[in-house]
């Protein structure tokens, strides 16, 4: 996306986290394309080096491989940075649940180590992934900033202590942030494979190899899918605001509608199926309903266009018109 109209300036150096990963690779992308420097951190466990191999082309581009949760390793790359945005982390529901203490020592400790590290280099801003994830058990529709109920797996509760933490580092040390709650994201480069791919990629990969999807539940549950772009829009205003009512604060990161999941499959079949008519006929299955996952999530994105200007690009129908075209691509 084009992100020179929201006023980023050429000049500014920004780091990255988790940068080889789906999101991050994204916003190292259109950063460097606007003409920034962009420091990417990323140990590769989840992120890939096919994702930023192409960003090797630019001059200003500089990779290091490194943990967040080695202190030495966040030191060197906030060194000289005017601006975090901070990606890595270990996603997942499931994967939390199976393995709680991994979550923990990477969502928390890493975050912290981050913190710290950019407290100590003098970065501006702190700009960090939060997660819908956050509101928990709370059946309250549309989700509003300020009203979360109680966490439903570690993972939520990894991201909650982020907002804390984020909260404290503002008020004790004077350290900038702003919180990203991002709902569902999806679109390129983001990971069709491996027992915790997310559910579109997910889909997108068996109804291209003419495999049935499997919807836990019965598709009824429903989320508010966030494209991509949306997402790039969102970091670049959280750069580039000088409000300071808008500064220190925790915005939804959405497009502001819900779909199903059994809609969302139609979405997917229709899209497909222009690349292959055969697709059109796969049926869905049904398997049992998965532990923590939030009945319905649907984001109230009034403050982040009221203090940030954001104004999301793609609905679901234009996000995943776009994310086909380029998982027909690379998947085949």
């Amino acid at each position: 996306m084009d992100i020179q109209k929201l006023g980023l300036k050429s000049q500014y150096v920004i780091l990255v986290t988790g940068g080889a990963g789906f999101i991050g690779s994204n916003l190292c992308e259109a950063i460097l394309k606007n003409g920034n420097k962009v420091v990417c951190l990323d140990n590769l466990s989840t992120g890939k080096k096919e994702n930023i191999e192409g960003l090797c082309v630019y001059g200003n581009f500089k990779f290091i491989q490194g943990d967040i949760r080695n202190l030495t390793d966040c030191n060197k790359a906030c060194k000289g940075v005017d601006y975090v945005l901070h990606q890595a982390a270990l996603g997942s529901v499931p994967r939390s649940i199976k393995d709680p203490i991994t979550s923990n020592q990477v969502n928390v400790s890493g975050f912290l180590n981050m913190l710290v590290a950019s407290r100590d280099a003098g970065v501006k801003r702190f700009i960090y992934a939060a997660s819908s994830s956050t509101y928990g058990d709370s059946k309250s529709l549309p989700k509003v900033e300020n009203i979360i109920g109680k966490p439903l797996s570690p993972y939520a509760i990894t991201k909650y202590v982020n907002e804390l933490y984020a909260e404290i580092f503002n008020k004790t040390y004077g350290l900038e942030t702003i919180g990203l709650r991002y709902f569902n994201v999806f679109g390129r480069k983001q990971d069709s494979n491996g027992a915790y791919a997310a559910v579109i990629p997910k889909f997108v990969n068996q109804l291209i190899n003419h495999e049935p999807p499997i919807i836990n539940g019965d598709g009824s549950y429903s989320r508010d899918f966030t494209y991509i772009d949306n997402v790039v829009q969102m970091n670049v205003r959280a750069v580039v605001c000088n409000d300071n009512r808008a500064v220190n604060n925790i915005y939804n990161v959405a497009y502001g509608e819900r779909t199903t999941l059994n809609e969302l499959i139609e979405i997917l079949k229709e899209n497909l199926s222009l690349y292959d008519e055969k697709i059109n006929t796969i049926k869905v299955q049904f398997s049992t309903k998965r532990q923590g996952d939030v009945p319905h999530s649907l984001a109230s994105i009034d403050k982040a266009k009221e203090l940030l200007g954001y104004k999301p690009s793609h609905n679901i129908s234009e996000g995943i018109k776009e994310a086909v075209h380029w998982y027909w691509q690379n998947l085949k």
